[in-house]
């Protein structure tokens, strides 16, 4: 491993301006990813700050959000109340993300940064990585691409965004609260990630030193039902081929409210704006979750490697929509 400077941070303020100054440091909370990419020499800070022991952890709720400290582990927040009761997708994801041993480590801000999966990106001896080496060309087009993305790549990356939480509160329009070296800001999750385009390397909109320092998710309608499904090669300890997030809002057999993300298909945690217009207003059945699932997957880039996850993702996503349905009837 390459040597790094250990500093344990005492206050944000305190870490967001050591990261800032120095280029070559990175914060570290859970570390169940980047130490892995740290003893692979994928990644080689100069300077790891620890973050952990500032108070940005806990979850506060109001009538209409929770807010939960970023610093908040996958087993803590799937453990609240509410988020079972109010969002039953986003208790799933939890559970279905990761082991019991890593969901009581990892937190929900390193959980949403985690690196890509691309088994290319994490092989230094593959010299064809343009997200860890820019402009070198990418391995997996040419190479094995069964967990690879098809809605969102380019001809310089294809690699998958591989978070299961992510999923929910991309459709639940979840904000980031971070806070840099100039002051706060608030992020939407959606506009937070990049897809690759020529710039594979850089993967969202954080500037260097901002910290995550909470993440602030609505809550659905009393009315609303809610379910995510994953679909992967076993049953544990394996990212998504295909998943779906989907809430509904349903009076008299008419969707009223529609949001839907999908993942194991998509660079980024991807929002499926098209078939959302699909469902509003739309009598929830076969033919119109068939007509939203195909809508979802239009701007599919499918690969030799990749074309059953168009398929795939499409019965996952229909059937997500029957069983949030279902549960009207």
């Amino acid at each position: 491993m390459h040597p790094f400077e250990y500093v344990r941070a005492t206050d944000s303020d305190q870490a967001v301006a050591v990261v800032t100054e120095d280029p070559s440091a990175s914060y570290l909370a859970g570390g169940t990813t980047q130490l892995d990419l740290m003893k692979d020499g994928v990644l080689d800070p100069d300077r790891l700050v620890d973050i952990t022991r500032l108070p940005l952890g806990g979850i506060s709720h109001t009538d209409s959000s929770i807010r939960v400290g970023a610093l908040t582990t996958m087993e803590e927040l799937a453990a609240d109340p509410v988020v079972r009761e109010r969002l039953p997708f986003v208790w799933e994801a939890l559970l279905l993300g990761a082991s019991t041993q890593l969901r009581n480590m990892a937190t929900i801000g390193g959980n949403l940064l985690q690196r890509a999966r691309c088994r290319y990106f994490r092989d230094p001896t593959v010299a064809a990585c343009n997200k860890r080496s820019p402009g070198s060309g990418c391995a997996a087009i040419a190479g094995i691409q069964r967990m690879h993305a098809i809605l969102g790549t380019s001809d310089h990356c294809i690699a998958l965004h591989a978070s299961d939480v992510a999923v929910p509160l991309t459709a639940l329009d979840a904000l980031l609260h971070v806070q840099g070296a100039d002051g706060t800001r608030t992020v939407p999750l959606t506009q937070f990630y990049l897809p690759p385009g020529d710039t594979p390397h850089i993967e969202n909109v954080l500037r260097h030193g901002e910290l995550i320092t909470a993440v602030e998710i609505p809550l659905l309608p009393a009315a609303a039902r809610s379910h995510y499904i994953k679909v992967r090669d076993r049953v544990s300890y394996e990212f998504a081929l295909t998943s779906a997030g989907v809430a509904l809002v349903q009076e008299d057999g008419v969707i009223r409210e529609a949001r839907v993300a999908l993942g194991g298909v998509g660079t980024v945690p991807w929002r499926a704006w098209d078939a959302e217009d699909v469902l509003r207003d739309a009598p929830a059945g076969a033919d119109t979750f068939l007509a939203a699932a195909r809508a979802a997957l239009g701007g599919a880039r499918p690969l030799p490697g990749t074309a059953f996850k168009v398929e795939l993702a499409q019965r996952t996503l229909i059937r997500t929509l029957e069983t949030v349905a279902g549960a009207e009837s």
